[in-house]
């Protein structure tokens, strides 16, 4: 299984036309509902190093990285083609109603799987979700406007400006092996046009009817939400939570954007309360 250190990778591969996706299972036997969990960016999988095995002690938990992102290969990523791919690995998976569970615009991706794709679900968590508009930052959007100019950054410069940026998603600070465990995926002018990738993928188009349809929401539903996150703040919480009809609101005090992160155990007894 995977490990909660930087050497963290899932074991197995799913071909799909999105792309070649990194996927994992723990807790296989467990008798619990099973959940899925879905990362956000710029992360992967190992966001989840430190709630998956614990999870896993009572349920099986099934992980991925989404396209381009971690161990996972792809081509234009974007919320509308992660959500086709967590559909497409609900169905290869064999799961009837699991719980989904997404971070980042990996909430927005569940949300968009549930609602478009009709992805059977028992539960929703959704941890500082990139869903209601404007989710995407400031940073992200000035890139969008000058591609051309981030790409032709030397990389030195360009991996000191996403580390600064990275090190803003937690309100403690990450330790130096979490922070090389996100950086090295984007190394090297390859990761950095992977960076860049991504970022040029994100679009507010992907959310906009999924925030349309969020009424039509009927399974059991908690908005989980960084109390110091910097990049969308717990008032986007609340206004979330509003959207979507008996939705539970949990606000986690000393944690940033990387919840995960900043206290995984504090994150850990939030999903004790609402997972089925």
């Amino acid at each position: 299984m995977p490990t909660e250190t930087a050497t963290w990778a899932l074991r197995d591969r799913v071909a799909l036309p999105t792309g070649t996706i990194a996927v994992d299972v723990l807790g296989e036997d467990r008798p619990g509902t099973p959940v899925v969990l879905t990362h956000g960016t710029p992360s992967w999988s190992y966001l989840w190093r430190h709630v998956a095995p614990a999870l896993a002690h009572e349920r099986p938990v099934y992980l991925w990285d989404l396209p381009t992102y971690g161990d996972s290969t792809g081509h234009t990523p974007s919320v509308a083609g992660h959500a086709q791919t967590l559909a497409a690995l609900v169905g290869h998976w064999g799961l009837d109603a699991p719980a989904l569970l997404g971070h980042d615009i990996g909430a927005a991706t569940v949300l968009r799987a549930h609602l478009v794709h009709g992805t059977p679900a028992s539960a929703l968590v959704l941890a500082d979700a990139a869903v209601l508009a404007p989710w995407v930052t400031a940073t992200a959007a000035h890139m969008q406007k000058h591609l051309d100019v981030y790409g032709s950054m030397p990389n030195a410069a360009f991996t000191a400006l996403i580390a600064a940026h990275l090190r803003t998603t937690s309100a403690t600070g990450l330790d130096s092996e979490a922070e090389r465990a996100y950086l090295e995926r984007y190394a090297g002018p390859e990761g950095q046009r992977r960076y860049l990738d991504q970022v040029a993928g994100f679009t507010e188009d992907d959310t906009r009817d999924v925030v349309a349809r969020l009424s039509e929401v009927t399974v059991p539903t908690d908005v989980v939400w960084g109390a110091q996150d910097s990049w969308l703040p717990s008032t986007v919480a609340t206004t979330l939570r509003g959207h979507i009809p008996g939705a539970g609101l949990h606000t986690v005090d000393g944690t940033g954007h990387f919840l995960t992160e900043d206290a995984p155990e504090a994150f850990l007894d939030v999903l004790a309360a609402v997972l089925p």
